[in-house]
Formats: structure tokens, sequence, C-alpha cells
């Protein structure tokens, strides 16, 4: 029997048209929770083996679960669009109880639809195009910390809420491609760790879980693949990539009772590849 301790909960997971924002959605509905789903559009994502839009993804949760989705669609990086999509989601679903920030990406300015998936041509800490800088640390930085902006103060005046936020294990690393990438997703990390001291006197929880290499619509198509490290979840090595429900199923974690003293944490899910402190 499946496990509903998230029955009578609300969850926005953002950038959930693909990949783990889909998957996180997928499993916080199996454990009952009303999701919310978002996409810069409510088109289908331009991503290889992501061909579905929102309005079909909803569809297809409520049909599976058994419970109520919704989705809501807009750049998060501007403070006037999550303020609107926040007004919808609590006009149809009332509190938002479970904020997950998911939207990112190594993406630049011209999207997923770009060569090699959206990462930038040049890459590194110097010479990346002022747009792709921008956009980068836009994407990934300031979505998080403007949802939170627009979400947590409820959740203080509730005494009751639950933010997870999703870094990168290239948050904790320095890295000559990727450059800004992992310093935008550092920063979510960092952020993730002052928000929390802020939520300790109100019961509110943030944490942060990061990645590693994870096997994605749009990992798989921009970068090789290693056919030796595509292993399965259900046993034998570590050295392989994760999957998207591997990192699902830590947020699942984080948001259960499992984690009721677990705050201000940066959980990597990388199959211990990083065995450094984060």
């Amino acid at each position: 029997m499946e496990n509903r301790h998230l029955e009578g909960k609300t969850a926005w997971i953002t950038g959930s048209s693909r990949g783990i924002g889909r998957e996180i959605a997928a499993r916080l509905a199996r454990c009952g929770a009303r999701v919310v789903l978002h996409g810069s559009s409510a088109a289908a994502p331009k991503v290889a083996g992501a061909s579905l839009a929102l309005p079909a993804i909803a569809d297809e949760i409520r049909a599976a679960h058994g419970v109520d989705a919704m989705y809501v669609y807009g750049d998060l990086s501007q403070a006037a669009v999550v303020k609107t999509l926040a007004a919808q989601i609590r006009e149809r679903f009332g509190d938002i109880d479970i904020l997950v920030n998911n939207a990112g990406g190594d993406i630049g300015v011209k999207g997923v639809a770009a060569a090699n998936a959206g990462k930038p041509e040049r890459n590194d800490a110097l010479f990346i195009g002022e747009d792709d800088l921008h956009t980068i640390l836009e994407r990934n930085l300031m979505t998080c910390i403007l949802a939170c902006r627009e979400v947590v103060p409820g959740m203080i005046e509730r005494k009751r809420g639950w933010v997870v936020n999703v870094g990168s294990v290239d948050g904790t690393v320095g890295n000559i491609e990727r450059a800004i990438y992992s310093t935008a997703k550092a920063a979510v990390h960092e952020y993730t760790r002052c928000l929390a001291g802020l939520l300790r006197p109100h019961g509110v929880y943030a944490n942060a879980v990061a990645p590693g290499g994870t096997l994605s619509e749009r990992f798989k198509v921009s970068r090789p693949i290693d056919e030796a490290m595509m292993g399965s979840p259900a046993g034998g090595s570590l050295e392989r990539y994760g999957w998207p429900l591997e990192i699902a199923r830590a947020v699942e974690f984080l948001v259960s009772e499992g984690a009721s003293y677990i705050s201000g944490q940066v959980l990597r899910v990388d199959g211990g590849r990083q065995l450094w402190p984060a």
C-alpha cells in the first residue's frame, strides 16, 4: 500500500515539465499531495524524449495517483510573474505547503532548443557571453530566491512548511567548464543555509538536494553518454549515473516525518562520487 503521508498538502514544483522536476511532482503526488506543475510555457519542452505539454502531464498525474494537479507557466526570474503564479495556485488550492525550487540548468540565453541542449558556447569563468551569464544566474539563483520570497512568508505565518532547493554537485567544486552554473548552484546551497537559519524559530524547513549526473532527457542529449555508467537503481554498482526517481525519493524524504529534525542541509545524491565535506 502506498504511503500517502502528504495527503492534504499542496506542493509547487518549479521546472517540472520534464526530467527531475517532473519525477519529483509524480513522486509527491504518489504520496498524496496536490501538485502544481510549472514550466516556462504550457507547450511541450523542446528536448528529445520529453514530448508532453503541461496540461497532459497534469492529466497523467491525476489519473495515475488520484490527486488533483494544476499547472502554471512563466519566467520565474521576474518577481511580478512569480507573484501572479503564486496567486493562481492559492486561488485554486489555498496555501502552498511544499515549495521545490527545481527550475534551473546550465542553459544559456538561446534556450534548450539550441545546440548541446542550450549550453553556452563559451562556458567558463571569463569568456562566457554576457547574456548567457545573466541568464544562467537568473535561471538558477534568482528563480529560487524570488519563489521563496513569495511563498515562505505564508509558511512563517502558519508555522508550517517545507522548502527543498535543487542545487548540484557542480556547486561544491570548481569547474573550468560550467563555471557560472557551478557558481549559481553554490549560491543556491548557501542561500538555503541562510534561509534555514531564518526559519528555525518558525518550524519551517529549508534543505537542498545536490544531484550528481542524472539521466534526464536533457542530460542525455547535452553530452556524450558513457554506456558503462548506465546501471540500474535496482542494485549493483554505485559507479553509474543517477536516475530522476532517486532525486525524487530524496526530496520526498526531506518533506517527510523522517526529516523532522533536519534543516539547512545540502544532501548530495550522487552515489558517493563526492566524498569531501559539503
